[in-house]
């Protein structure tokens, strides 16, 4: 006989053969279960809820209360003069007869909880708080960097993933590149903002990748951004929302994060063996268009109806195309070579350019 799916079928055929005439002893030996399930059964249709066990206590737990007086008397000591982990472990050895009682690492690990949370219960630092995020079609897109490993020839390198995912839609363009370098991150962009037709009219939310950011200014969103980074910006009408650095900003981008990993994972497995990155890319083009039917965790539609909803709300792209590389204009003087990576440079008499 099939096994019931849940102890609430079980419970159910319990009943009905019961109710048949089968004994108790019969009932046990064909339902594979006990006398206090059978009789557990026949009492209620409704299985009762599983006894959780009681929580096991930690051995730090007679020393809680003293490091919770010492946090606290941190809060008015100099910054320089509080409590450290190390410092609270040793009190506890020599004050407080500490010794095969705790260990370094379950009094580091407790402190690094319960200081924050008395901050919070005093007042002196505010709790966290997550929304939800929710984006309107047309507006928000976010970018970031990948690493992937592929074939190359039947040598094993590692490559740049590059992804532009609208916020809305969450139709992802992807770019594989040689490197994350500036040139891959216009092409990226050039390249996406023509498949999906337009370019996101708010915000494009970025970390602090080299190619766009020169420098951070301290702990606040201030950039000083690279000179063909703002042209390109400038080109294209986008504006820039730059993360906070670190762990701190990991949720502001965590789609584009998230879909970077999927791609690899959905895409990229097993390793992709290719003569060149042309090749791969267009085997990428075909994977972004698939993916439009595919429908993103609980969502009813799918990320090309969501699409065809969003793109008509991009801002137009510009009619001049952007030349996202570098050129060299090599000139010889008489017997010597010379190299200017300007493209504005200019020859002296008696020079020749190739």
């Amino acid at each position: 006989m099939t096994q019931p799916r849940s102890r609430v079928d079980l419970y159910a055929a319990i009943r009905r053969e019961a109710r048949s005439g089968m004994s108790n002893r019969a009932l046990q030996c064909k339902h594979g279960v006990g006398f206090r399930t059978v009789t557990a059964a026949l009492e209620s249709v409704w299985p009762k809820e599983r006894k959780q066990p009681p929580k096991r206590g930690s051995r730090l737990d007679a020393c809680r209360v003293v490091i919770d007086d010492w946090l606290r008397s941190d809060l008015d000591a100099p910054r320089k003069q509080r409590h450290t982990a190390k410092r609270i472990f040793d009190r506890l050895l020599d004050e407080h007869d500490g010794a095969g009682l705790v260990s370094y690492w379950m009094v580091r690990e407790y402190v690094a909880t319960r200081r924050r949370e008395i901050r919070v219960e005093v007042g002196r630092e505010p709790a966290n708080a997550y929304i939800p995020q929710e984006h309107l079609p047309g507006r928000e897109a976010e970018v970031d960097f990948g690493d992937v490993a592929i074939r190359l020839r039947g040598e094993l390198v590692t490559c740049a993933l590059f992804s532009l995912r609208p916020s809305y839609s969450g139709k992802a363009v992807h770019r594989v590149s040689a490197s994350a370098g500036q040139e891959a991150f216009f092409e990226g962009h050039v390249h996406a903002f023509n498949v999906l037709g337009g370019v996101p009219t708010g915000k494009i939310r970025y970390d602090n990748l080299k190619a766009a950011v020169a420098s951070v200014i301290g702990f606040s969103r201030q950039r000083v951004e690279a000179d063909r980074w703002t042209a390109v910006r400038s080109h294209y009408g986008i504006e820039a929302f730059y993360c906070q650095p670190g762990i701190q900003g990991a949720h502001e981008k965590g789609g584009v994060e998230g879909q970077i990993g999927w791609f690899r994972r959905n895409h990229l497995v097993p390793i992709p063996e290719v003569d060149f990155l042309a090749e791969l890319n267009a085997m990428v083009d075909a994977w972004d268009e698939a993916d439009d039917a595919r429908r993103i965790g609980s969502r009813a539609r799918t990320v090309g109806e969501h699409f065809a909803t969003e793109q008509p709300l991009l801002a137009p792209l510009p009619t001049e195309p952007f030349e996202t590389g570098r050129y060299s204009v090599v000139c010889r003087h008489r017997s010597s070579w010379k190299q200017t990576s300007a493209s504005t440079s200019t020859t002296t008499a008696g020079s020749v350019c190739v």
